[in-house]
């Protein structure tokens, strides 16, 4: 499993360890998200977000993250993995001015308008084994279906 990281991430995650056996990553520079399977970009991506940054893009930068919502909907699998839970966005543990009700309800109306879902994870270690489990149960999803696709031609040709 070879883990695309998009080179503009400035903390990137590094999936080493005996949980990501297997997993290679690579830095590159993706049109959307921050993490990306390689041939799969135009297929699935991870956004990843530290609380602080989540509450930057449900403020100032809200239209930006609002086009970055935009084109990873237009993908078959795409996720925003938050390195907090949710009770602190609820709680307002984070330093903005953002009221925590109108934080809370931003992220239910982007997931409603854009159906993309954010997973709030609780720390960076778990943010990080949410992004791999993501990625790596849309590759397994798209290996059953290729093979479903090339058994079904296979009966067909037969």
């Amino acid at each position: 499993m070879l883990i695309l990281v998009d080179n503009r991430e400035q903390r990137p995650l590094t999936f080493a360890g005996p949980r990501y056996e297997g997993v290679e990553v690579e830095a590159g520079t993706l049109a959307v998200g921050d993490y990306s399977l390689a041939g799969l970009t135009d297929r699935v991506a991870v956004e990843r977000k530290e609380l602080a940054d989540l509450v930057q893009c449900l403020g100032r930068e809200r239209a930006r993250f609002e086009r970055e919502l935009l084109r990873g909907a237009a993908l078959d699998a795409f996720a925003v993995v938050v390195e907090a839970n949710w009770a602190d966005l609820a709680g307002g543990q984070y330093r903005s001015r953002l009221n925590p009700h109108a934080a809370c309800q931003s992220v239910a109306a982007l997931m409603g308008r854009y159906r993309v879902p954010f997973l709030f994870a609780g720390s960076r270690a778990a943010g990080e084994y949410v992004a791999w489990s993501f990625l790596r149960q849309y590759l397994e999803g798209a290996r059953h279906r290729w093979r479903s696709i090339v058994k079904a031609h296979g009966e067909t040709a037969a």
